[in-house]
């Protein structure tokens, strides 16, 4: 069987891996993205150049008397291993020159290297295919100027330099270390996937301070459907809602993070790919709110990522340290909540779960563990009825997960169920599968990887809003619906649970790690990025989000 041809690199990846060679690893290597108003910008300046215009004819028939203006034209060389689609190609006399569009202005010393050597590699494209090509011209649309640009020795010399060491870097499965403290970082549209500072400081790389280089929160929110018999579909690039009773609902797709139905809700074909292709998951629910189904399109590329992610459940021993991080993380979160909210003062059970924490620390595999968080939950359960106010009208004895038996194992396992569909959204937003656990091992049907990165947060996001909402009393007793022994919220118990859910998520607290404040919704997805890069070997271990 022949050898598959080389994979071409495009031109404007040159100009990335120039600019910092992290940004193009995580762009080409491991097919991440995310668009800033600095990229947009950039496509809004290409879209003149984008449309195929005028001809070039091959090298071998160009005459001296042509004159050349074509758009968008295609280039390749295996020899270069590049590829590049030129946004302008002028020429005259048996001469070609590339113009390569610009969004912003040149620097006070004129163009930046990046830029340089991006516009030499469409030079000796066209070299290498034939064309006789000097020189090129960055354009700068912010300042209309036309900027010529000689390829000499010099340059060639870089450009080639660049090349090589672009294709060193295409072979390794780690990206290149974050830039340290650089100002280049903060105009980054992928500045919220290589997160710098949090990486650096976790490696120990010694920081002034950590940058909060990502806004405090996301600006999409979550979209819940649970009335039953309600339809979702698609006018235009909004997102409409019709219930049985009611005026339709419209929402822009910019403003949707994910759609979850709960139940017999029907959604449109139109409204499906809409959601896909802009990157936006679709969670299906069964009325109790188990997550049974997930609707993604095909962006996640991160194909060597799950590869290690697999390779490394299957193998218990190097599972171990990341799941014991999972443990103590939620057993220490655990213990922050009783001592916080217990009516009385609960040393004996603090005083044990400091002591399982430390076991945890200690055992030689994950079946230990597993008995460790087993008699933690245990401790911590039997002493939950304690946060309870004595006049909040409600009881607890024990945890009971399927059916609920009461009114407070339903509110909890109806959040439990909320956090682990978060968990699931933010690590396929980072490339991991949701359904391979560390912790959790396989189980058909089960996201365990979900439910590990949840674990650190069951106490912090779902157990505090179920003490608010029943303390406070904006549950009652008629909030809930008994059939036989199952316990279970009505439509509109279950609204007011979410509503709760959403403002705790979008709560901004003060980072005890990174030290910048951040809403809780942020810190479930840097903690998913964080499990990724430790996954693929860039961080020495993982870090458990935990409170004091």
């Amino acid at each position: 069987m022949d050898a598959a041809p080389p994979r071409l690199v495009p031109a404007r990846m040159l100009n990335e891996f120039a600019y910092c060679p992290r940004l193009f690893h995580l762009e080409w290597v491991q097919g991440e993205f995310a668009h800033s108003e600095d990229t947009l910008e950039g496509a809004l300046t290409h879209r003149r150049v984008d449309e195929e215009r005028g001809s070039l004819p091959p090298p071998e028939e160009l005459a001296p008397e042509d004159r050349i203006a074509a758009r968008s034209v295609l280039l390749s060389s295996p020899d270069l291993g590049m590829i590049a689609r030129l946004d302008l190609l002028e020429g005259a006399n048996g001469t070609v020159r590339p113009v390569d569009y610009k969004k912003g202005a040149p620097g006070s010393q004129g163009p930046w290297e990046p830029e340089l050597v991006q516009l030499c590699a469409q030079g000796l494209l066209l070299r290498e295919n034939g064309y006789h090509c000097e020189d090129g011209v960055l354009y700068f649309a912010a300042t209309k100027q036309r900027v010529p640009v000689v390829f000499d020795d010099d340059l060639v010399a870089r450009t080639r330099q660049l090349l090589g060491e672009l294709r060193e870097a295409v072979a390794q499965t780690v990206p290149p270390p974050p830039l340290v403290d650089s100002p280049k970082c903060p105009r980054c549209s992928l500045v919220g996937i290589c997160l710098p500072d949090e990486v650096n400081l976790l490696r120990g790389i010694p920081l002034g301070e950590v940058r909060r280089l990502v806004p405090g929160r996301a600006d999409a929110g979550l979209v819940y459907v649970v009335e039953q018999g309600a339809s979702v579909g698609k006018t235009g690039e909004r997102l409409v809602i019709r219930r049985r009773e009611g005026s339709p609902e419209h929402l822009r797709l910019l403003d949707v993070a994910s759609l979850s139905v709960y139940g017999n809700v029907s959604i449109s074909a139109q409204a499906i790919r809409a959601l896909t292709e802009q990157e936006i998951p679709i969670l299906h629910h069964t009325y109790g709110g188990w997550l049974v189904a997930l609707t993604t399109g095909v962006a996640f590329r991160n194909v060597e990522l799950r590869c290690r992610q697999h390779r490394l459940a299957d193998d218990p021993a190097a599972c171990l340290p990341l799941a014991q991080a999972v443990v103590v993380g939620k057993i220490k979160n655990q213990r922050t909540l009783l001592r916080r909210n217990h009516r009385l003062d609960p040393q004996l059970v603090l005083r044990e779960l400091s002591r399982l924490g430390m076991l945890a620390h200690q055992v030689a595999s994950i079946d230990q563990l597993l008995g460790i968080e087993g008699l933690a939950a245990k401790a911590y359960f039997a002493h939950f009825a304690g946060m309870l106010r004595e006049d909040s009208g409600f009881d607890f004895r024990a945890r009971v997960r399927r059916p609920p038996t009461d009114p407070v194992n339903a509110v909890l396992s109806f959040l439990y169920s909320l956090l682990t569909r978060d968990a699931v959204v933010a690590l396929l937003g980072v490339g991991l599968d949701p359904y391979r656990g560390i912790l959790h091992q396989l189980h058909y049907g089960r996201p365990s990887l979900a439910l590990d990165l949840a674990e650190e947060f069951r106490a912090l996001l779902a157990d505090s809003v179920a003490l608010t909402l029943l303390n406070n009393r904006v549950l009652s007793p008629g909030d809930f619906l008994r059939r036989g022994r199952a316990v279970a919220l009505t439509d509109q118990a279950r609204r007011t649970v979410i509503r709760a859910y959403e403002e705790r998520m979008d709560t901004v607290i003060r980072h005890p790690l990174f030290g910048y404040s951040v809403s809780y919704r942020r810190i479930l997805g840097v903690q998913a990025r964080l499990l990724a890069r430790t996954i693929a070997g860039e961080l020495p271990s993982y870090r458990a989000f935990t409170t004091r």
